[in-house]
């Protein structure tokens, strides 16, 4: 009986040891972006690797009106949201400065609501159980990235939002390359290492990356920039000319296609030039 009774007990235990939560933080940053602050925290538990990611606002003057709102993501899903934040800076460089001053519009403004809040881009992810709705929307005070979680969480399981529970943060458009520039980092030094994301792609790892680069000529400003998602690997190239940037997104399998059609040009060009040179030099030399 007694063998008995310190087994119950030792198993107890273990159950008991298995309900506390096993988790650890690995790194954290911060991230202020107007009257906002957003901390970025990987964490490590048991089911691996994840980032949370916190939204704070304070009120003005009054320091104990905080507002606070998060969302939660697995590491593997962070390069998936880093592609789709740098899609969303494109196009907020693309579009421009807003063409007048939010805070000078009247307080009794006659305008409605789908122009006041707009939709400008948007964007979907949906990894596992969890899907994410990007949304570049403006508004009289500016424009923002509305990042909106939902977790399906099955059958019989109800919350505020309906099935499932979701989650929303909201960053001010002007921020958006400091927190991309961020998230980076962490997915550069914990995202590689994570055992789900090493199961998942078993013996074959990803290929090692080109460095990016960039180069001016005149008053422009070329990037070359090659990057991975779930769809392969991909080369990035845009043309910034302040306040705009224009960017295409060329496949791998088609560099060498665009790299003879490079070439081609460039030697058909070089002849072009070679011959308008040599019958200039042949009519300045009748002339004379």
């Amino acid at each position: 009986m007694q063998a008995i009774s310190e087994l119950s007990c030792a198993q107890e235990r273990a159950r008991a040891c298995r309900r506390l939560p096993q988790r650890s933080e690995l790194a954290s940053k911060r991230v202020d972006i107007q009257k906002k602050r957003f901390y970025l925290d990987v964490k490590q538990s048991t089911r691996g690797r994840f980032l949370k990611i916190a939204e704070v606002w304070i009120g003005r003057g009054r320091h104990d009106n905080i507002r606070k709102s998060k969302l939660t993501l697995s590491m593997s899903m962070a390069p998936d949201l880093r592609y789709c934040l740098g899609d969303f800076i494109d196009y907020y460089a693309h579009i421009g400065l807003r063409g007048s001053d939010p805070a000078a519009s009247p307080s009794g403004s006659a305008l409605s609501e789908e122009q006041t809040h707009r939709v400008l881009k948007s964007e979907f992810i949906e990894r596992d159980n969890r899907k994410y709705y990007l949304d570049l929307k403006e508004n009289q005070r500016g424009r923002f990235l509305r990042i909106r979680q939902t977790v399906n969480r099955g059958h019989g399981s109800m919350g505020y939002y309906g099935q499932g529970i979701e989650q929303t943060i909201v960053l001010p458009a002007q921020g958006l390359i400091e927190f991309r520039d961020a998230l980076s980092q962490l997915i550069d030094d914990y995202g590689e290492d994570e055992p789900e994301r090493a199961c998942a792609r078993n013996h074959d790892a990803s290929p090692e990356l080109p460095e990016a680069a960039s180069f001016r000529v005149d008053n422009k400003r070329f990037y070359f920039d090659v990057g991975s998602n779930r769809f392969g690997v991909f080369l990035k190239i845009s043309e910034v000319r302040q306040p705009y940037r224009n960017t295409i997104t060329v496949p791998l399998k088609a560099w060498a296609r665009f790299g003879e059609n490079f070439m081609r040009y460039e030697e058909e060009m070089r002849h072009i030039f070679t011959c308008h040179k040599e019958k200039r030099t042949d009519t300045e030399e009748h002339e004379d």
